[in-house]
């Protein structure tokens, strides 16, 4: 019987995590004024990659709109997922990148938004601006 709970309880705890990462990235995504076709798919995308079996990516799309709307900080995103493996956050990472380079430039904000997230997440610098070089290079021809 506890073995249930516990199951639920860690589906659950996934699925606020993965809201909470979405709500980031659409948070990146809006930062620049400018939310587009192609952010969303990154999005979409990025979400799928983190959690193959979720079975309404639109549903929570609409959900973390809605809680990045009602947010007026990014600790609220950056909470739970500081307390991930590192890889999960060089995915967030990547994504982040892909968004802000969706437009071929970083404004200061997106710059600024990255600085801060770095150190949120407990993620060295020098690790996030190689996956910036990275994503830039693929991204910005």
């Amino acid at each position: 019987m506890f073995k249930f709970f516990k199951i639920k309880n860690k589906t659950e705890n996934n699925s606020h995590l993965i809201l909470k990462t979405a709500a980031l990235l659409i948070h990146t995504a809006k930062i620049d004024e400018n939310y587009s076709s192609l952010e969303k798919k990154i999005i979409r995308d990025t979400i799928l990659i983190l959690d193959p079996e979720i079975n309404d990516v639109e549903k929570l799309m609409s959900d973390a709109e809605n809680h990045e709307k009602n947010s007026n900080q990014i600790l609220d995103y950056t909470k739970e997922i500081k307390n991930t493996d590192e890889a999960f956050k060089i995915k967030i990472i990547e994504s982040l990148w892909k968004i802000i380079y969706s437009n071929k430039e970083a404004d200061m904000f997106e710059s600024n938004l990255m600085r801060r997230l770095s150190g949120l997440l407990y993620l060295d610098n020098k690790v996030v601006s190689e996956i910036k070089e990275k994503i830039k290079k693929d991204l910005v021809k």
